[in-house]
């Protein structure tokens, strides 16, 4: 157990990446408009999307390879699919993971309440972080990050319970109308985008070149069930807090960056008191700058991957191009669009949940391809689950479409 422990790596910052917008933002909102009403959806999303998820470590670390070249051996065209919605949906996804972020560095330091320059501002520096080599610092303390704030989640809800101030209704809703937007949106972040499994496969064989290749299936599964755990049980927490502290209160969140993460944080004070203030503040703010530059630190390098696969040019690396593409691409939203959080963040999370059938059918089709060793497949049961996946994330999707 304790050399499991030891190499807990790449599911940790699978949940460093994961507990951002999804938990932080979407979770506390659900509690806040709809109390326990959307635990439902959280449990059968994180349930659905699990194998998913797993078939990242579990691909890589039996064939040596990501899911971007096992996606090219399915079909060159699966490749190409990946790398226009890729296209799509990363700048969404950094602009919303960004003036989360912003919002926070805003309401704690105080200097401005601008998110555009608070937003240019963190994207500059996390693109200046990569550039130099300094995310290998983050990495070590993402461990510290994660039990921070999952102790003081915790704890919180805890303290909420016991006041008994708040309705212990648990009874579930199914929205419809905006509702039903709310629910895809909440749905397509939690735990995460389903293309950070490709992302996972890249950072499961950093980790095992770096622990000079000890590091067996068995290991990598653990480690990405202790990750994926934190997240399921962090989302919790947060639809806790939204419903017991906001829930039937009359007090409604805020779109404005700075004011969210205001009304964010008071949620922790409220219940763990001031004292705790400054280290809900800045354990926050440390987490969604580790969203941050994972995003965007994960999109280029698989983006840099697809076009080596995609142009036979194993020999270069496209990773600097596609980083400076990505945060000019950023930058640019902030300057000429609406940077209003809650806009940004509906638009990302209902494409990554459009787009979550597609990640889920591709994962499945590899995982069971002549291309995956037979001994390290999934079991029985998982591919049973994963089949009932697809059906749920298909059939939520079309939902949603019919709806529109």
């Amino acid at each position: 157990m304790l050399n499991r422990l030891i190499k807990l790596g790449p599911g940790l910052l699978f949940a460093g990446a994961a507990i951002g917008v999804s938990h932080l933002v979407q979770s506390t909102r659900a509690g806040a408009d709809f109390g326990w009403g959307l635990l439902w959806a959280l449990l059968l999303v994180n349930l659905f999307k699990y194998p998913f998820f797993q078939f990242g470590p579990r691909y890589a670390l039996a064939t040596g390879e990501s899911l971007l070249d096992g996606y090219y051996k399915l079909g060159k065209v699966y490749l190409w699919l990946y790398f226009f919605l890729n296209i799509a949906t990363m700048f969404t996804i950094q602009t919303a993971v960004t003036i989360v972020t912003a919002g926070l560095a805003s309401n704690i330091f105080d200097i401005s309440s601008n998110m555009i320059y608070w937003s240019i501002g963190i994207t500059a520096t996390c693109y200046s972080i990569l550039l130099v080599g300094r995310y290998q610092l983050l990495d070590k303390v993402i461990k510290t990050i994660v039990l921070i704030l999952t102790i003081s989640s915790i704890l919180s809800v805890v303290i909420a319970f016991s006041k008994g101030n708040a309705s212990l209704e648990y009874s579930q809703v199914f929205p419809e109308g905006a509702g039903l937007l709310f629910v895809i949106a909440f749905m397509g972040w939690m735990p995460a985008p389903m293309d950070i499994s490709i992302w996972h496969s890249i950072w499961v064989l950093e980790k095992k070149n770096d622990l000079k290749n000890k590091l067996s299936l068995k290991e990598g599964l653990f480690d990405f069930n202790v990750g994926y755990f934190t997240t399921v049980v962090l989302g919790i927490c947060f639809v806790g807090l939204g419903a017991l502290v906001m829930f039937g209160s009359g007090l409604e969140f805020s779109n404005e960056g700075n004011e969210f993460a205001g009304q964010l944080i008071d949620l922790y004070t409220s219940n763990l008191g001031d004292a705790w203030h400054g280290v809900i503040a800045i354990a926050a703010l440390t987490t969604m700058i580790s969203t941050t530059i994972t995003t965007l630190d994960a999109s280029p390098r698989a983006m840099s991957k697809a076009v080596q696969l995609l142009f036979q040019q194993k020999n270069k690396d496209f990773y600097i191009l596609w980083i400076t593409i990505l945060a000019l691409g950023t930058c640019l939203i902030f300057l000429f669009l609406l940077s209003e959080m809650g806009l940004l963040v509906q638009i990302a999370t209902v494409l990554s949940f459009i787009t979550a059938p597609f990640y889920a059918i591709l994962n499945y089709r590899l995982i069971t391809s002549k291309h995956m060793p037979k001994g390290d497949r999934p079991s029985q049961k998982i591919k049973i689950l994963s089949l009932l996946g697809i059906i749920f994330l298909t059939g939520f999707t079309g939902v949603y479409l019919l709806s529109l």
